[in-house]
């Protein structure tokens, strides 16, 4: 079997709105997946998502500086251009933009995009800068790219969910698309920063996702939510966690709070060392 051919970069926002508009004027739908790189199976598995949903796909990495705090991981993110570039095009990728902070942010930058309500709780709460940072450069990846579909991971529900919220509230003509959690063998969902997980450490790591399991089977079967969401985060701790940030039970539409008869979602952050994970299941 031969290599996938070499994949196209461009890295100016002309340049990546010239492809696309030449794949419109031929008559072809274009899907776009933003990363950060460092991709993985959970990546690829966007890529193939659109690869369904549109006639030719996009995908950008950048490691966007204005969702990380001062005290986060920016300069340690794991940076592999030339990897990420021969997976997306075994993935059936047809271009990559790998823009600088300085084609993303040039000196005089100085529009934010600001999304309420969503953003306000969970992963807001605790990482209060994040969400500013996204919907900004989602907004100048969507209209730069001016795809007709994009194609986000479930693995980040909530930023999910402010994405929509966005592209609905400022009227980007292109369809949100959801895709299912990748998770390891041992229910770990996929991430870039699992790699920052030591041996022992990510043996405990897969008890989250069995924990927020159990948690959601709780409430389904009638238990109360803060009861449940109690008992998980005892549990979170109790399997070697070193702190929890939130374990919560909440409208999947908008996480609000839990509606019985509704869909929801169970979400969790926690530390293992240096290093946040995040999940969710549905209830």
């Amino acid at each position: 079997m031969s290599a996938p051919s070499p994949l196209p970069v461009v890295r100016a926002v002309t340049d990546l709105r010239a492809a696309v508009s030449a794949w419109r004027a031929a008559g072809l739908r274009t899907a776009f997946v933003p990363t950060m790189g460092a991709l993985h199976e959970g990546h690829l598995s966007l890529v193939r998502l659109g690869r369904e949903k549109a006639d030719r796909v996009a995908a950008s990495v950048f490691v966007n500086p204005t969702q990380f705090a001062p005290t986060e991981d920016l300069d340690r993110y794991p940076r592999q251009e030339e990897r990420d570039a021969e997976l997306l095009a075994s993935a059936g990728c047809d271009l990559l933009f790998a823009p600088s902070a300085a084609e993303m942010y040039p000196a005089d930058f100085a529009t934010s995009v600001t999304v309420s309500g969503l953003t306000e709780d969970l992963e807001g709460r605790f990482r209060p800068q994040m969400f500013g940072g996204v919907a900004t450069v989602v907004a100048k990846l969507l209209i730069g790219a001016g795809a007709d579909v994009a194609v986000f991971g479930e693995k980040d529900y909530q930023q999910l969910l402010v994405i929509r919220r966005m592209a609905k509230d400022l009227n980007l003509p292109v369809e949100i698309v959801p895709g299912p959690t990748v998770r390891e063998p041992d229910g770990l969902a996929m991430s870039s920063r699992n790699a920052y997980l030591g041996a022992a450490e990510r043996a405990v790591a897969a008890q989250l996702n069995v924990i927020l399991g159990e948690a959601a089977a709780k409430v389904r079967a009638g238990e109360a939510v803060e009861k449940a969401e109690a008992e998980a985060t005892a549990a979170v701790l109790l399997a070697g966690f070193e702190r929890v940030d939130y374990v919560a039970v909440r409208s999947a539409e908008d996480l609000g709070p839990y509606r019985p008869g509704q869909p929801a979602r169970a979400l969790a952050a926690a530390w293992l060392g240096q290093t946040r994970l995040i999940d969710n299941l549905p209830v």
